[in-house]
């Protein structure tokens, strides 16, 4: 079906021309027509803003700036603490995958957990080891993994550009961003009393955001509570890598626990959770519907508004113990 528009077809179905206008003499110059002529011929001027290039020996998870603050009624020179974020490259056996923008630390755990949760490798001794160099425009983190993980990974071939805040951000295809999943184990026994627990301690396990106020955490907690583990990165996803990464650096068992993200509980958390085994996702936000069907499918427990006493179940809540 062609469709009428109105500023290229007229009733007889003859284009419209400006110069046609009522009032308009054969021949008079149009002004628009003129400009548009003479725009044509000139080029935009150049971009002469460099971007700004990394120092390689001294990167850091934040910087400082001099900033102008206004408090109690009067501006103030005050210096503030501000999250880096640098592109992080990460490359499987030489070939470039994924380039992604997250804080400069703890970048094994991000490149392990990451070709973890996203398939690339199913289990931690897959990877033989990971070398991580930096230079003026990012960070590359170079893993040699097994032949096998290698041949799936040309095999599912595909390039993404991350983005600080998505986790799906360059998926090449539909069949990509829902991908199968395996199925959970035994759910997790936890009392809404060890989710109030884990919330409290957040905080305490915080540091960078403690003085930036700009990153994610995610949290690695026991049955009963106890943060025993707790990574941070301007992207929740990646603060999930990166906490994944460091748990199969350290060889624990993703089934003997439960994360709890500062975030948004969104369909890649779950996603990433599912892959690796993790029963049950918290989040101190609420959940995406497709991160509750994710869920569903996939028999991960999964819970939002986790703050203070408060809790929502979205799925699996045959796995909260309300009387422990």
């Amino acid at each position: 079906m062609t469709m009428f528009n109105p500023l290229r077809d007229r009733d007889d179905g003859q284009p419209v021309r400006e110069s046609q206008r009522e009032g308009a003499a054969p021949g008079d110059a149009d002004p628009i027509e003129e400009a548009n002529d003479a725009a044509r011929g000139v080029a935009a001027p150049a971009c002469d803003v460099a971007p700004a290039a990394i120092d390689p020996e001294r990167l850091a998870p934040s910087a400082t700036f001099a900033v102008r603050r206004f408090r109690h009624g009067a501006w103030q020179s005050a210096s503030d603490a501000l999250a880096e974020e640098v592109p992080v490259a990460l490359e499987f056996n030489g070939i470039s995958h994924v380039v992604m923008l997250a804080t400069p630390a703890d970048i094994e755990d991000f490149a392990l957990g990451f070709a973890l949760s996203e398939g690339i490798l199913t289990d931690r001794r897959e990877c033989y080891g990971i070398d991580v160099t930096a230079t003026a425009q990012g960070v590359t983190a170079h893993l040699e993994v097994s032949s096998r993980a290698f041949a799936g990974l040309k095999e599912r071939r595909r390039n993404l550009t991350g983005r600080t805040g998505c986790g799906l951000c360059g998926t090449e295809s539909l069949d990509q961003v829902l991908r199968p999943l395996p199925a959970a184990g035994a759910p997790l026994r936890v009392s809404h009393a060890a989710l109030a627990a884990a919330h409290a301690g957040l905080a305490r396990h915080q540091p960078l955001n403690g003085v930036t106020g700009a990153v994610h955490g995610a949290a690695w907690c026991s049955p009963q509570g106890e943060i025993l583990c707790l990574r941070e990165d301007v992207g929740r996803h990646n603060a999930l890598d990166k906490l994944i990464g460091a748990l199969a650096r350290d060889a624990q068992a993703f089934d003997r626990g439960f994360v709890l993200m500062t975030s948004r509980a969104s369909v890649e958390i779950v996603q990433k959770a599912a892959q690796v085994g993790i029963p049950m996702v918290a989040a101190v936000s609420a959940a995406t519907a497709l991160a509750v069907r994710t869920a569903e499918g996939a028999g991960v427990t999964l819970v939002g508004f986790v703050r203070g006493e408060q809790c929502v179940i979205y799925s699996g809540g045959a796995a909260l113990d309300a009387s422990a």
